[in-house]
């Protein structure tokens, strides 16, 4: 890979420990030539020397995006950096890091290979997530549509073409790329993908079932999600969401429909070059054990 020159910065500026490695590492990387983009939210905070820039244009402006927080941090910068394709390289700052490369207390031992070029890139695969209104979100861990706290049970169909895959009756369904099947996917009984594998998890919550269960489809199916009325409408089912990676979305009503598809878009994550999912996936599983799931409603 080519070294760094120009490295962007995202944080969680809700996170003292975040605002503080990343002033320090605002001049560590200045004193080793590599010019340093920053969000405007942190300029006030950050050391002089620095140019400004929203993360969405960042991309266009840097070699790579160094991101401090925790995963959630993580799945906020690659949605809105999505369109400049920019290696994001992740800073663990918050209680599990499953995104994330280097832990804090590793940075700056770890970080002058990385900006000399020794590194390898990880592609991601996305979710867009079109609906009938015309908006369009991306997702890297999953698109969720659930019902509220008060309401009662909901009735999903997820189809492809003119193929019904299942009728869900419960709390909602999980749409999950492979990085988000070891999120909130996970909990809910699905299964874990490599990153590698090109699927789609669909992962039923709660269903009132026992045949209801996962199903891996092929990323190269366009899949149509309709919120479906009951033959006798229930007055109580008015609360019914639509989350993106838990972060982003908006109500939905019966009678609404999603498309769901494999974006375009894909998300390149910074591994050092001996990086390998499995030995991830076994320390970070028994560091999380309890609160593996969602660990991302936290962050911003």
């Amino acid at each position: 890979m080519q070294p760094v020159q120009t490295a962007g910065l995202v944080l969680n500026l809700g996170k003292a420990k975040a605002v503080a490695l990343a002033q320090g590492l605002v001049v560590w990387l200045q004193k080793r030539g590599v010019a340093v983009v920053v969000p405007p939210e942190f300029v006030d905070r950050s050391p002089a020397g620095v140019t400004v820039a929203e993360p969405a244009l960042m991309g266009a402006r840097v070699d790579m995006i160094i991101v401090l927080g925790g995963d959630g941090t993580l799945l906020s910068a690659a949605r809105r950096t999505a369109s400049h394709r920019v290696p994001l390289l992740g800073v663990n700052v918050g209680h599990l890091g499953f995104l994330t490369e280097f832990e804090n207390e590793d940075l700056f031992a770890e970080l002058p290979a990385v900006l000399a070029g020794e590194y390898t890139l990880d592609e991601r695969m996305m979710l867009a997530c079109e609906t009938t209104s015309a908006e369009r979100y991306l997702a890297l861990n999953d698109v969720v549509v659930a019902k509220g706290p008060f309401a009662r049970l909901i009735r999903l169909r997820v189809s492809s073409g003119t193929h019904c895959i299942a009728d869900f009756f419960g709390d909602g369904v999980i749409l999950a790329t492979p990085t988000g099947s070891t999120a909130y996917s996970l909990s809910a009984g699905g299964p874990v993908l490599a990153p590698q594998v090109q699927g789609i998890v669909v992962t039923p919550i709660c269903p009132h079932s026992f045949y209801s269960r996962p199903i891996v489809v092929s990323s190269n199916q366009r899949l149509r999600l309709e919120v479906l009325a009951d033959a006798e409408p229930d007055p109580a089912i008015t609360d019914i969401a639509l989350a993106v990676d838990a972060q982003v979305g908006r109500a939905l009503a019966v009678g609404e429909t999603l498309e769901v598809f494999a974006a375009l878009e894909t998300t390149p994550l910074v591994r050092r070059p001996d990086w390998s999912f499995y030995d991830v996936l076994r320390r970070k599983m028994a560091e999380g054990e309890v609160g593996v799931a969602r660990f991302s409603v936290e962050e911003h």
